[in-house]
Formats: C-alpha cells, sequence, structure tokens
C-alpha cells in the first residue's frame, strides 16, 4: 500500500504465498487435484502441497530435507489459523484484502512483464477469473497472518533470556554468517518546484469539480488518474479506523469530514491526495482517494545529479564526512540523522548480508566497494512510490564470514532467540486448539507422522 508507514510494512514476519492454483499436469493429461484434507470450512487440495514447496523456496525459506508430510502439515496448520481467526473475528476487510492482492500481481507484472503471463501460469481464462481466485486466497493468507500475529503479540524476550538461548547451542552447531557489509547511503531527490506541485493541485481540484458539478464518477477518476496502483483497479478505495497505519496527514484528514464530503488536496510524501468519504460506519471509515505525484523535470534530475557528484567530490577530498554529508545534504530522513547508515528491511540489523540482499541495484552498487570508498552517483526509481533520485553509498565496515558471535551479531542472536520463543507459543497454541476443530484428512496423508495429533487418535 502506498501510503502506509514504512516502519510497520517491515514488521511484517510473513510473505503472501498464493498458494492452490496450479493444477499439477501428466503427459497423458491434467491430473484430478482430489482434496486431502479439511481443517473446519477450509479444504487443502493435493496441488497446494507442491505448489508450497514452491513457494517456500521462492521466498528464501530453506527447505531442506522437508517431506510431503512435512508441507501437509504447514498446510493444516494455515487452515487451522485462519479458521480460529474468523472464529475469533480478527478483522480483514475487502478493502484490505484487495490492496494486498494488487501489490502482489503488480509486482509479478513487474517480475514477469505482462499480466497475460500471469493468468496462463495460473491457468485462468481472463483478469477477472485470476482476481476473484486469488482474492480467496489472500485473504485465507491475511486470516493465517493475523492470527499467527495475534498470537506472539504478547510474546517479548530479555537479554537474559537471549544469553542462555545463545549458550545452549553446541559451539559446533554455531550458524555461519555470511560476508557483510555495513552500508551508508545520501540521497538526493530533485526539487519539485511550486509550479509542478500547482499543476497537481490544480488537477486534483478539477478533478473534484467535475464530480460534485457535473456528476463524474470519483470510482473512474481514480481507475485512470491515481498513482496510487494498489488501489487503482478498486477504485481508490480503502475502509480504515484510526488504528489503521496509514500515514498521519492522510488520517487527520479522512477523521475531519463528513459523509459525502470531497476533501481539499492536501500533501502527504508520497505526493497531494483528495478523499471521497463515502461512509462512516461507527469508527471505520469507507472511503476513495486519488493520489498524484508532481514529476520533476529533466533540469531538476539534472540539477539534482550535479549536487549530489559536488557532495561525492568533497567527501573523496576529505573536506567533509560521508556521516556529515549525510546529516547536513541526505533527503532519506530515515538515515540522514544516523550517519546515513541504512538497515536490512527483513531483520532491522544495520549489517546486510551481500549475497541474501533484496535490493539487487544497492547490492551492485556496493558488492566491489572497499571500506570507506564512496560509489559513483546512481538513479534509483522507486517504483512503490512514483518517484526517482540519485543516492552515493559507502561501506563503513566489512564483516568477514564467520561463526555466530553473541556480542558482535547480538540483534541476530535476539531475532533468533525471539523466534524461537514465538514459534514455541504458537506450537503450544496449535497443540490446544486441534482438538476443538473439525479436521479430515484423506488418503496417503494419514499415514503421516504427525508433530501434533491431527487425526486425533
Amino acid at each position: 500500500m502506498k501510503f502506509f508507514n514504512k516502519k510497520v510494512m517491515l514488521a511484517l514476519g510473513l510473505a503472501l504465498s498464493f498458494v492452490g492454483f496450479a493444477q499439477a499436469q501428466t503427459k497423458q493429461g491434467r491430473k484430478i487435484d482430489g482434496v486431502v484434507g479439511v481443517v473446519g470450512d477450509y479444504i487443502i487440495l493435493e496441488s497446494e502441497i507442491d505448489k508450497t514447496l514452491i513457494e517456500l523456496k521462492a521466498q528464501r525459506i530453506p527447505v531442506g530435507d522437508l517431506s510431503r508430510c512435512d508441507l501437509f502439515e504447514k498446510l493444516l496448520e494455515d487452515k487451522l489459523f485462519a479458521h480460529q481467526a474468523e472464529i475469533d473475528s480478527l478483522p480483514v476487510t475487502d478493502a484490505e484484502v484487495t490492496t494486498f492482492m494488487n501489490e502482489q500481481i503488480n509486482r509479478m507484472v513487474e517480475d514477469v512483464g505482462s499480466i497475460d503471463k500471469i493468468i496462463k501460469f495460473y491457468n485462468k481464462k481472463n483478469e477477472e477469473e485470476l482476481r476473484e481466485s486469488l482474492f480467496e486466497i489472500v485473504k485465507q493468507n491475511k486470516l493465517t497472518q493475523n492470527m499467527q500475529q495475534h498470537i506472539v503479540e504478547k510474546v517479548t524476550i530479555t537479554p537474559e533470556e537471549v544469553r542462555q538461548f545463545f549458550n545452549e547451542i553446541p559451539k559446533d552447531q554455531l550458524p555461519t554468517v555470511g560476508d557483510e557489509v555495513e552500508i551508508a547511503e545520501i540521497v538526493i531527490k530533485p526539487e519539485i518546484s511550486k509550479e509542478q506541485k500547482q499543476k497537481v493541485i490544480d488537477r486534483l481540484n478539477e478533478m473534484k469539480k467535475d464530480v460534485l458539478e457535473n456528476g463524474a464518477s470519483f470510482f473512474s477518476k481514480a481507475v485512470l488518474f491515481t498513482d496510487d496502483r494498489a488501489s487503482a483497479s478498486n477504485g481508490g478505495f480503502y475502509s480504515i479506523n484510526k488504528k489503521t497505519q496509514f500515514v498521519k496527514e492522510f488520517k487527520e484528514v479522512a477523521f475531519n469530514m463528513a459523509e459525502g464530503e470531497i476533501s481539499e488536496p492536501f500533501e502527504t510524501e508520497f505526493g497531494f491526495h483528495i478523499i471521497y468519504l463515502e461512509k462512516i460506519r461507527g469508527q471505520q471509515l469507507d472511503l476513495r482517494h486519488i493520489l498524484l505525484t508532481p514529476k520533476p523535470t529533466d533540469e531538476a534530475v539534472a540539477e539534482a545529479k550535479k549536487k549530489i557528484e559536488g557532495i561525492r567530490e568533497k567527501i573523496v577530498n576529505k573536506e567533509i564526512s560521508f556521516a556529515d554529508a549525510a546529516a547536513s545534504s541526505s533527503d532519506n530522513k530515515d538515515t540522514k540523522l544516523n550517519g546515513g547508515v541504512m538497515k536490512d528491511p527483513r531483520s532491522l540489523d544495520p549489517r546486510f548480508e551481500l549475497n541474501n540482499m533484496e535490493d539487487r541495484e544497492l547490492y551492485f552498487l556496493v558488492s566491489n566497494l572497499k571500506e570507506g570508498e564512496v560509489s559513483q552517483p546512481a538513479l534509483k526509481n522507486d517504483m512503490q512510490k512514483q518517484e526517482k533520485y540519485y543516492r552515493i553509498v559507502t561501506i563503513n565496515k566489512k564483516y568477514a564470514e564467520h561463526k555466530i558471535d553473541f556480542v558482535e551479531d547480538f540483534t541476530k542472536v535476539k531475532n533468533m532467540a525471539l523466534n524461537k520463543k514465538q514459534s514455541q507459543e504458537v506450537e503450544k497454541w496449535v497443540s490446544k486448539k486441534v482438538g476443538d476443530a473439525y479436521i479430515n484428512i484423506q488418503g496417503e496423508f494419514r499415514d503421516c507422522k504427525f508433530r501434533n495429533n491431527w487425526l486425533k487418535k
């Protein structure tokens, strides 16, 4: 979602898995995809097991020697989470599901090149059928995720527990940490002129006027013109409450509107918006919005490049340190006051494991740098925020591959200890809930040796 608070997005621990759509094929024809398990109202198809393995590998989750029984039990657990989430009324709105689904589809389109390739991969007739099918799978995954987060939300860990966890690991079984780097960056964004901003404001005001005075469709304008790609296909729709993790400016406007009102244009870090408040349902707001992001001129982009080249020259000539230059000049407010030091978005650790970096552009920038060396300026196109900017990076320190160390790798050890404690809490929850839910297991999977008593013997 384009204007979610970024720190909240980083906290999400599980990626979405689109499982259950791939149909196994044989040379003679299509294999019948039978039901092999039921948990509550949720079924498990045989094809989901192989598809789950593919998705786990795609998410870089180690699969080791996982058997079909192991994968089947994972699916049983996922269905149990979703089943209990509905019983406990953990909220998952259609708008939330649609937004998340759209984001995933957009990313896949970027990866493979077209929506038609995705439709073919999932063996669907058209985009509408694809979206209808994916909607139910996304909803189930969101329910599963919400239930897991609910189970572990109060689990914390103390420094003493972290120490005990580390000391219990046999010395010859300590995990190896790959080559790592601490990276700092300086970002220079092209300046958006007052004229460019005013053009966007004027355009939003024209849209508002057309809706109010001429009866034009706000939905259609959002589909056609919004820069928030995640909500475009749904007419800019979101359903939010005061706890929904949207940026402050957006919520402040939304919660001061009357039902049926269209806001004045207002600015957030993502650009300029107008909101149409469709319905107030107690503390819940159903709204649509249009986001327009001002685009810099070619001259402004060239000026940004010139500015960052000048900053780099001063750093290389020892006129200013990289950290001081970041503090005084960088446009990245999340890193500038920390010497420009970046954090791995998955672990929030300032060390990046080189061979496991998600940002491949960043990897190519730093892979051949020495400690203290400053990269050449690179133009970054941020597809999520619909903006471009220049950045330079440096490596503050390199860490060679080594056995994990309690002091040197404390953040990693703490995350490992917390994950273990959370997993134990989830296991206790599953063991208890298995006895309460309707569960039916068919065929070869009745012979599996499960960790939990799914067969209720």
